[in-house]
């Protein structure tokens, strides 16, 4: 990811969790302080959650798209200033809560705004603008089927086009779709402006942080959502049966941690089209994120070298099977379009020695989880991660106290048994109340190449903070927000002098 000795530190912290009065952290003024305080803090890296659309579960990593920027992230502000909408629009909105994001609340109700506008863009005959028209037709591979899919996602109240919607669209009839577009002309065109609108705020956000020094850092799922724009406008690159339905799965196979495996219900490419197709696709979803970020972390790396097969329909993960994948093929590829790639590789759980070979051979960094090393298997046996502990870690890994999936430090260690609290304790040479700041310390002063801290960790929140509960699908993940006055000064000053102390400032190390 980063030349040879230089060592640098992040934060983990998605734009739905900033500080805003709309009801969702957003790209507004807010934004930019929080890399203000970043640079105070002598932080390089800001690592954030996928940017996409969410659907069903709010969830960043089941997108509406793949391509697509999340609209509810787009600054009303900005949009103001511009004319679109007023103040008294902006007035009109209810009090949301700062520390948690009401998801319904803010679709019912920021939606519409976001909506009048892109009408009033729209209205101005803005569309015939070259920047706009420019926008359209470079990003016209995903952004034609993303508006039409989302007009058609609202016309039949579901995303699942494959069982829901009348099977001309389902089957994408080219003269029904024609006649729906025309039919439809102006709602389509307001989901381009929309994700004009995004693109632009975006692109200003990322120059602003850039100038500070600070690199983004996204993050990718291997896998789509079936009921996605991705899955509905290139239904040829997943594995389908005679009649066009999904034949596959993805998951991950039973093991000792549950006796009927894992079934997550992606469905599965076909990675022999795409391979004859010369992985156009995914060049294609690579160039739109790395416009977008600067480093990609790619959630499920082992899926580029195996990943778990499971008949559709099944309800539990045990009759999959491993197919292989030629990851070196794809790679290969990728390097021949973007020349050097820098890739986090999410190598978490069982990992084979294929896998990691993958990962080493094209130089790409894993990963390290810190709590993870104090975790047992299910027979109880203490250390069974132990090469998450920080004495057994090599340089080329980005290292976290946890990550969005697993508890905040704090609430990890309020759940432990008094034995296992003693060995944290013991391994950190600390008292209860110094847990979570001596595991930032350890953290930070390890070998791994780069070291990526989650927000609430910084804030020393318990497990209410807590970001996702995997396998879930409740009101309370993926809505955890930080509040203006939690950016202290203290924080920032505590921080850089930690950064200082551990030669992580991305400057060569000796």
């Amino acid at each position: 990811m980063n030349s040879k000795h230089v060592r640098d530190a992040g934060i983990l912290l998605h734009i739905t969790s900033l500080p805003s009065p709309y009801g969702i952290g957003d790209l507004g003024r807010n934004a930019y302080a929080v890399a203000d305080w970043m640079e105070k803090a002598d932080i390089r890296l800001w690592q954030l959650l996928p940017l996409n659309p969410t659907g069903f579960g709010n969830s960043p990593y089941a997108p509406r798209s793949t391509f697509a920027g999340n609209e509810l992230l787009i600054d009303l502000e900005a949009l103001m200033h511009e004319g679109f909408i007023s103040s008294e629009d902006l007035s009109s909105l209810p009090s949301f809560p700062d520390d948690r994001v009401l998801y319904q609340l803010v679709q019912e109700r920021k939606l519409p705004l976001l909506k009048k506008a892109a009408l009033a863009f729209l209205d101005a005959k803005k569309e015939q603008d070259d920047a706009f028209q420019c926008f359209c037709k470079e990003q016209a591979f995903w952004l034609d089927d993303y508006a039409l899919f989302m007009v058609l996602y609202e016309t039949y109240k579901d995303a699942r086009w494959f069982s829901h919607w009348p099977e001309a669209f389902a089957k994408r009839e080219a003269k029904t779709l024609q006649e729906f577009s025309h039919e439809h002309k102006r709602e389509v065109a307001i989901w381009k402006v929309l994700q004009y609108f995004f693109t632009l705020q975006w692109d200003a956000f990322k120059r602003y942080v850039n100038a500070k020094r600070i690199h983004l850092v996204g993050d990718v799922p291997i896998f789509v959502a079936s009921d996605s724009a991705d899955t509905w406008s290139n239904l040829h690159l997943f594995k389908t049966d005679d009649e066009g339905h999904f034949s596959a799965v993805s998951g991950v196979p039973p093991d000792i941690f549950s006796a009927t495996g894992q079934l997550w219900g992606n469905p599965v490419y076909d990675w022999k089209v795409l391979e004859a197709e010369g992985y156009e696709w995914w060049i294609k979803r690579l160039e739109r994120l790395f416009a977008m970020i600067d480093i990609l972390r790619i959630d499920h790396f082992r899926g580029f070298d195996a990943y778990y097969e499971i008949p559709s329909g099944d309800r539990t993960a045990e009759r999959g099977k491993w197919v292989t994948v030629d990851g070196n093929s794809f790679f290969k590829k990728v390097r021949k379009y973007f020349g050097s790639v820098p890739i986090i590789a999410e190598d978490l759980g069982l990992m084979t020695d294929s896998v990691e070979a993958l990962r080493d051979a094209n130089g790409f960094p894993g990963m390290k989880i810190l709590q993870f090393g104090f975790s047992k298997d299910a027979k109880g046996k203490s250390n069974y991660y132990d090469d998450f502990l920080p004495h057994n870690w090599q340089e080329n890994f980005v290292a976290y106290t946890g990550t969005h999936d697993n508890n905040t430090t704090l609430g990890w260690f309020n759940f432990l048994d008094v034995q296992d609290k003693e060995m944290v304790l013991t391994y950190l040479d600390c008292r209860e109340s110094e847990v979570v700041e001596k595991m930032i310390r350890t953290l930070m002063l390890s070998c791994a190449r780069t070291a990526i801290i989650p927000m609430q960790d910084l804030l020393e929140k318990d497990e209410q903070a807590r970001m996702n509960y995997p396998s879930t699908c409740n009101d309370i993940n993926w809505s955890w927000r930080a509040t203006s006055d939690e950016f202290t000064d203290i924080i920032a000053h505590n921080l850089a002098h930690l950064v200082t102390i551990s030669a992580r400032n991305g400057l060569m190390g000796t």
